[in-house]
């Protein structure tokens, strides 16, 4: 049992991890000389690379640029705050009710980073046709699979009072 309650915890912090570099990094849009992510674009010009402001008007539409920055945020919180709540329900809760809190947690991370990701997916980007997502998009997909299968485990081992 304690390495099943080794291996929940690892994937945690692994969901954790990549949540965290899924929002902090610079790399949800690309292409051969932009680099952007939710909080600002990064424009190469004679080889160097230049920190700019994302754009505004119709195609990048703020207030869901401002969702996505929430939720992704909310879903770092909900994560972390799900593995301190695992860490304390080992020692204080009894058996039948041990992990679903951390699972509710867990839950919430999940449907954060993906709302997150699937605005970013709806509504930025449509009509530019020369780029491509880049590996912070990708990780944020990952990081949705990642916490929904923690909250599942979480779920599955929370244990029947007999």
């Amino acid at each position: 049992m304690l390495i099943l309650l080794a291996g929940v915890f690892g994937i945690h912090i692994i969901g954790i991890i990549i949540l965290l570099v899924a929002t902090i990094d610079n790399a949800w849009w690309m292409t051969d000389v932009i680099s952007t992510d939710v909080w600002a674009r990064w424009i190469q010009t004679s080889g160097v690379w230049n920190l700019t402001d994302l754009p505004t008007g119709s195609h990048y539409p703020q207030d869901y640029l401002q969702a996505v920055q929430a939720s992704s945020i909310l879903a770092c919180i909900f994560s972390i705050i799900g593995i301190f709540v695992f860490v304390a329900q080992l020692f204080t809760l009894e058996k039948g009710k041990r992990f679903t809190i951390s699972a509710g947690f867990q839950l919430l991370a999940c449907l954060c980073i993906m709302i997150a990701a699937a605005i970013y997916t709806d509504r930025f980007h449509l009509d530019e046709n020369d780029g491509w997502y880049g590996h912070c998009f990708i990780l944020a997909w990952i990081a949705f699979a990642i916490t929904l299968i923690s909250s599942i485990i979480y779920f599955v081992l929370r244990k029947k009072t007999a």
